[in-house]
This record gives structure tokens, C-alpha cells and sequence, in this order.
């Protein structure tokens, strides 16, 4: 019975009910209003009917009709005010309008049932009208019991005011406190409603959220697993041709014995490769070289056995710990070792690795062909590996390079994150 439909523009209203809708079709305050209007109209209605009934004269044309007319338009705006159709600038108009109905009915009637039934009905949806704006509810409410007490006087007699007194200002008394107390219930009813659709709300975007985060998880984890299968089966078959053609190439020669010692040497990088891909397929992450130093080193000198290349390590001796990144910095290495003899058509290769400003600092640069950085062909994922590992990692890759120049691959791998 709050009657803040009075005081709501039609936009509020309409974002109230909205914000509702999805928990409830119905929102309480207006369930609660809409029940007492109806409860309104049927005691207007039965008064009006006993008051016709028990006296007489008021069955006449000329009593009956007017009062029948005013409590019609007398109600017609009380349920107007329930459906919203009076603007919040006419809430004073609608008072004074109600209470000279009231008191015309009140007066046309000579009833007591009736005259209470209108002039507290109306004193109650002025509270509610006017909440929160004390000094126009108390002019409100003050105009009304000054029409009360005239109507009264001229029905009843005055020398009753004091029955009057007595009686009405104690039931004017109730009626505020119980709307006041009603109205506060319902705004807390609907409030819990708003909150409530904006907790289904926040749950459907955490649920977009929780799938938007599944694909970006799923999206990360295929990336890895590219990643995986580049370094271990990739690098490791690229790495077994490269000696099977370097054995090819001794056998031509009559070179029989070092054919041997790289069939050897690739027969150890097959248990090898196979080793790492066991490793992948168990969790995906190979474990970190105990030595990273020398893993470096001992990839450098495969490499170069393997093709033929000279190949020159050089690791700082006061690198010191590379832990947490170890493994990134030797997948770095490999991997452009393995560009370096299969694109680059290099005779020299150099692998530096040096601690600079809290990072570990690595170069990898042949004297091959060189290429253009900017026109890298699809399908060659090489590149695109290595900058993923370091980025992972909190560091970065850069290709430095031209036609007939030589390629140079810097990476910087911070050691403080790790």
C-alpha cells in the first residue's frame, strides 16, 4: 500500500518492473497494492450498499444518483492511481480532487461506516504519496482532517466533536503508522527483487565469463601442445635427416667409419626424440635439463656433428642459475640450430649466453642466406614457437636478418620472475 506509483515517471516505473521480470512476473509491491485497491472497492462498495439499505432516504433519486456518481469517480481515481495514469506534477491536484469527493460523499451519505471508509483510505495513500516529503504529507494530511471534521460537523452535528476527536485522530494515528510501516516492508520487498535480478544478472555474465575462459583455456592448451609436438617430434625427425643425409653423404665419399659414428649419434637422438614425445604425451611439458649449461653446449656439438657445420658455444662462466627458464632458453637454441641447417645454408654458427640486467641474454647467429622477416611463408611455426616460450616466461624473441646477410635470433628470458 506504498502508492509510489504517484511519485514513479514512467520510465522508473517500466526499469522496476523490468529489472523484476525475470524472477517474477508480478513484483510484490504491486501484488500488495493491487489487493488492497480491490480490498478498498469492496468496502466502499458494502458500505455504500448498507448505508443505502439502512437508510431510506438516501434510496431518493436526489441523494442516490450524486452519491452514487461521486464514489464512482471517487474510486475510478484511486484505481488510476494504481495503474500509473496520473503524473507525479499531479499528485496535489489528485489530493485536493480526492478530498472534496470524499467529503461530498461523506456528506451526501450521513453515514459514519462510509465517511471513515473514505477519509482513511485516502489518509493512508497520501502517506504513501508524499514518502519521504514530510512537510507535504503533514499539509496533506492536515487538509484532509480539517474536511473530515467539517463533514462531520455538518453530518453529525458539532456538538459531537469531541466524540470525533476522540475517535478519528486515534485511527488517523494507526492508519499512518501501519502505511508507513506497509511502505518500508514493500520497498525492502522490492529491493530484494532488484537485487535479485541483478544477482541472476551478474550469474549469467559469470557463466558467459566461466565459457569465455573454458575457450581461452582450450584455445591455450591446443597452442601448447602445437608447441610440444614442434619441439620434440618436429625438431627430432628434422635433426634425424639431417644425419641420415650426412650418412648419405660420407657413404658417397667411402667414408665408412664416420658414417658409422653418425648413425651412432643419430640412433641416441631417435631414443632421445622418443623419449621427449613419451614425455609430452604424459603431461605435455618436458622436465628441465639438470645442467642447462651444458645441455646448451651438448646441442651445439650435436648439431654440428650432425651437419657438418662449425658450430661454436659460448656460455658465460659466471651465468650462474637459469632455473625456470632453462628449459625455454635449450627449445630456443634447438629450434634455430635446426632453421639454421635446414633454411639458412649456413658454414658458421654461434650460440652466446650471457646474464645481462637481472635476464638471461642468448644469440643464436649464422652466416647463412639470410631472408626477409617481413615475408615468413605459412606452415613454418619455428619462429612462432619460440616467441609463445618466451612470452610465457615474461621474455621476448628477435629475428634480425636480410638476404645475403646472415640471421640472428636475440632472446631475452628475465630470471627475477622465475
Amino acid at each position: 500500500m506504498s502508492f509510489r506509483t504517484m511519485a514513479r515517471t514512467p520510465a522508473s516505473r517500466h526499469n522496476a518492473v523490468m529489472a523484476t521480470s525475470s524472477t517474477s512476473s508480478t513484483p510484490p509491491s504491486a501484488q500488495g497494492e493491487r489487493a488492497f485497491f480491490v480490498f478498498l472497492t469492496l468496502v466502499f462498495v458494502g458500505a455504500y450498499a448498507l448505508a443505502v439499505v439502512t437508510k431510506p432516504d438516501l434510496r431518493t433519486p436526489l441523494r442516490l444518483i450524486p452519491l452514487t456518481a461521486v464514489l464512482g469517480l471517487h474510486l475510478a481515481l484511486h484505481w488510476a492511481v494504481f495503474f500509473g495514469k496520473l503524473r507525479p506534477s499531479l499528485n496535489w491536484i489528485y489530493v485536493l480532487t480526492q478530498g472534496l469527493l470524499a467529503f461530498a460523499v461523506a456528506v451526501l451519505a450521513g453515514d459514519i461506516g462510509l465517511y471513515f471508509g473514505v477519509f482513511m483510505a485516502l489518509v493512508g495513500e497520501v502517506v504513501g504519496i508524499f514518502r519521504g516529503k514530510l512537510l507535504q504529507a503533514i499539509a496533506a494530511a492536515a487538509y484532509l482532517i480539517a474536511l473530515a471534521l467539517v463533514a462531520y460537523g455538518l453530518s453529525f452535528g458539532w456538538s459531537e466533536l469531541t466524540w470525533w476527536a476522540v475517535s478519528s485522530l486515534p485511527m488517523t494515528l494507526f492508519v499512518v503508522i501501519y502505511v508507513t510501516l506497509y511502505s518500508r516492508q514493500a520497498e525492502a520487498r522490492e529491493r530484494a527483487q532488484l537485487l535479485a535480478g541483478e544477482l541472476e544478472a551478474a550469474n549469467r555474465q559469470l557463466s558467459d565469463y566461466a565459457a569465455r575462459v573454458e575457450d581461452l583455456t582450450i584455445a591455450a592448451e591446443r597452442q601448447r601442445i602445437a608447441r610440444e609436438l614442434h619441439d620434440t617430434l618436429s625438431q627430432g625427425l628434422a635433426g634425424l635427416i639431417l644425419q641420415l643425409e650426412a650418412v648419405d653423404a660420407h657413404l658417397g665419399s667411402q667414408r665408412v667409419e664416420k658414417a658409422k659414428a653418425i648413425v651412432g649419434d643419430a640412433m641416441t637422438q631417435a631414443r632421445v626424440t622418443l623419449a621427449d614425445a613419451r614425455s609430452a604425451i604424459d603431461d605435455l611439458r618436458g622436465a628441465p635439463p639438470d645442467d642447462p649449461e651444458s645441455a646448451i653446449c651438448r646441442e651445439v656439438a650435436r648439431f654440428s656433428e650432425a651437419t657438418g657445420i662449425a658450430a661454436e658455444c659460448r656460455i658465460d662462466p659466471d651465468l650462474g642459475s637459469i632455473e625456470g627458464v632453462s628449459e625455454t632458453a635449450l627449445r630456443i637454441v634447438t629450434e634455430a640450430l635446426t632453421n639454421a641447417a635446414r633454411h639458412a645454408q649456413a658454414h658458421q654458427v654461434t650460440v652466446t649466453a650471457a646474464r645481462q640486467a637481472g635476464a638471461l641474454q642468448m644469440t643464436i647467429t649464422d652466416d647463412g642466406c639470410g631472408f626477409d622477416p617481413t615475408t615468413v611463408p605459412t606452415g613454418h611455426y619455428g619462429l612462432l614457437g619460440m616467441r609463445e616460450r618466451a612470452r610465457l616466461v615474461g621474455g621476448e624473441v628477435a629475428l634480425s636478418s636480410r638476404p645475403g646477410a646472415g640471421t640472428t635470433v636475440t632472446a631475452r628470458l628475465p630470471l627475477e620472475a622465475c
